[in-house]
């Protein structure tokens, strides 16, 4: 094998490195193709495409209860981190109704103080935008 000169060597570990760096912050940042630098890309739903039992959640959301649960309305963290980073308290979750199910269920509707609602069927694993 023939050596790289020392210039031309470090020049190329410096080059590799940084490519490098430069995948992760992507990788980290969820800048891919399609979504916005900073801001996780999220499927959309339509309000039709939705089970009754969410559909009738989010009626209740927008007349302000009385909601099926008492820890509806309470706060959602996004520790999970998958909906738009937002300050504490921005994000309130609320139980849609599974039928057969003897406790709460896995499905909810998270809704944003700006008004947006996210779906999740699978406990917060995966959420959808609700398109109005």
């Amino acid at each position: 094998m023939c050596s790289l000169s020392g210039r031309q060597g470090l020049f190329r570990r410096a080059l590799g490195a940084g490519c490098a760096l430069l995948a992760l912050a992507v990788l980290a940042t969820g800048a891919v193709a399609g979504a916005p630098a900073g801001k996780p890309s999220i499927p959309e739903i339509a309000v039709a495409d939705l089970p009754p039992e969410a559909r009738e959640t989010i009626r209740l959301i927008k007349r302000g209860g009385p909601f099926p649960h008492a820890r509806d309305g309470v706060l959602f963290g996004n520790y999970e981190r998958l909906l738009p980073r937002r300050e504490k308290g921005y994000y309130r979750e609320y139980t849609v109704i599974t039928p057969g199910a003897r406790d709460r269920g896995a499905r909810r509707i998270v809704a944003g103080a700006a008004g947006e609602l996210y779906y999740t069927g699978d406990h917060y694993r995966s959420f959808k935008r609700i398109r109005e």
